[in-house]
């Protein structure tokens, strides 16, 4: 029997070694392989270590408040390495060129603590007391999906959500607020105004109480190519095939034929694709066009990163935080910049400052989409025009990520449903990834060993399903 994971990314990561775990617990002969398009592992996640600085080509952390991750860290024996972002500093928003501190208590980015907002110059007198009214914002009657901007103007007027929401999303979804879909990125503030009536009671009735230490983001001391290292030396059986493209998948009555750009073919009674939304449905067009249209019809979004280290002698800004976020009303370039040798100081050498500078689609000038050369220009002129930086860099390392990151606009849900019916005409066809149920690394790990558990469900003719609720 054969499983094949199309993918290389976390998702498909750990699908492959939770899949090869249980086999094996379950004594079943099973010959999983693991393709990958590209010639390294990984996806998204992407550590380069440079002259003693630890750089991120894509996420730098995860959460904690999501426990997959922190428990494939202990499961894989690498939770000593874990470490926790320097809790004590604060996150700044751009505000006409100047850096604002977002106010503390914040409860899933609901203001909590009435003084620090009345403090705070980032909302100004009438937003603050349009911020004050959302107590007597009566709930929307209609419960069918609604835009997050919609949702958060509604509720907390649209100053709050361009100068305070906004740069916090587009921090995670990199989207547009317009068509961003509430009940697939954030249902907890649907739920809450349908139980609670208001954003603020909610947030007050579910306020964890802070001990002043620790941290919900999370990394590896080595940055998170450790886990992408760690899981590859544990799944032991597991054939690799790097550098391979899968052309196109059909399904038979005793499993799927794959045939890979080269014309090679090959077979398997489980394919789980963890490849992205847009890859899959190419693969599928033949097999099923209906499930090809809904998997295509998921959008992405373009981005990338410039990572720039300096001498800290050369950097006059006092760094005093994790970074600052843009909202999209600066109008400037980039999306955001974070101080990543504060953050995380262990990422740099003694005496030296780490800035990494994010451009995302839609977010001004398509910087994102030109040569290494004006990437770099347009990360040094934000440095300039917010910090005063004006240094030459010791290095500036440049990573793209086009189409990387998958969009929930309105109607996501009903897409993933849709989805979820055509699979079942398919058993032993599963999907796995970034573009389902959730865009963060603990996201991804879960759709993982979710597939891997559904496909040891179909090898043992107990039933299949996409996802394990």
């Amino acid at each position: 029997m054969r499983a094949v994971i199309i993918g290389g990314g976390i998702a498909g990561l750990s699908a492959a070694y939770a899949l090869n775990n249980r086999a094996r617990q379950a004594g079943l002969p099973l010959r999983i392989t693991l393709i990958e398009r590209q010639d390294r592992l990984g996806g998204v996640i992407q550590t380069e270590q440079l002259d003693g600085f630890v750089v991120e080509g894509g996420p730098d952390s995860f959460v904690s408040t999501k426990p997959w991750a922190v428990e494939l860290c202990q499961e894989l024996g690498i939770a000593e390495r874990v470490q926790g972002a320097n809790a004590q500093r604060r996150v700044y928003v751009l505000r006409k060129g100047q850096l604002i501190a977002i106010p503390k208590g914040l409860t899933m980015m609901v203001p909590t603590h009435a003084g620090e907002i009345v403090r705070s110059p980032l909302i100004s007198p009438i937003g603050k007391l349009r911020l004050g009214l959302e107590l007597v914002v009566p709930r929307r009657r209609d419960t069918g999906d609604e835009s997050v901007r919609s949702f958060v103007s509604r509720r907390l007027g649209e100053e709050a959500y361009e100068r305070l929401i906004e740069p916090l999303m587009s921090g995670i979804y990199g989207g547009d607020g317009d068509r961003l879909s509430l009940q697939a990125t954030m249902p907890i503030w649907h739920e809450w105004e349908q139980r609670y009536g208001s954003l603020t009671r909610a947030a007050w009735a579910n306020r964890a109480p802070s001990n002043g230490s620790g941290s919900i983001f999370l990394t590896l001391m080595d940055g998170l190519g450790e886990l992408v290292q760690a899981l590859v030396k544990a799944m032991e059986g597991v054939e690799v095939r790097r550098n391979v493209a899968v052309a196109e998948i059909l399904s038979g009555p005793s499993g799927f034929t794959l045939t890979t750009d080269d014309g090679e073919t090959f077979s398997a009674q489980v394919v789980i694709l963890a490849a992205p939304a847009y890859a899959a449905a190419r693969m599928l067009s033949l097999t099923d066009p209906e499930l090809a249209q809904e998997l295509s019809a998921i959008e992405y979004s373009s981005s990338a990163t410039v990572s720039l280290a300096f001498r800290r002698e050369d950097v006059k800004h006092p760094l005093d935080g994790h970074g600052y976020l843009i909202p999209r009303h600066e109008h400037r370039a980039a999306l955001a910049c974070t101080w990543t040798s504060e953050k995380f100081p262990h990422r740099a050498p003694k005496g030296s400052a780490l800035l990494r500078v994010f451009f995302g689609q839609g977010q001004g000038p398509s910087t994102w989409g030109e040569d290494e050369d004006k990437l770099r220009m347009a990360a040094r002129d934000e440095l300039d025009a917010t910090l005063g930086l004006r240094a030459e860099p010791l290095f500036a390392r440049v990573f793209h990520w086009p189409q990387a990151l998958p969009q929930y606009t309105l109607g996501h849900l009903q897409r993933v449903g849709a989805i979820d019916r055509r699979l079942v005409t398919h058993p032993g066809l599963l999907l796995a990834g970034a573009a389902y149920d959730g865009v963060g690394i603990p996201d991804c790990i879960h759709s993982g060993q979710r597939a891997a558990e559904a496909a040891m469900n179909q090898f043992g003719r107990t039933g299949l399903s996409l996802r394990l609720e």
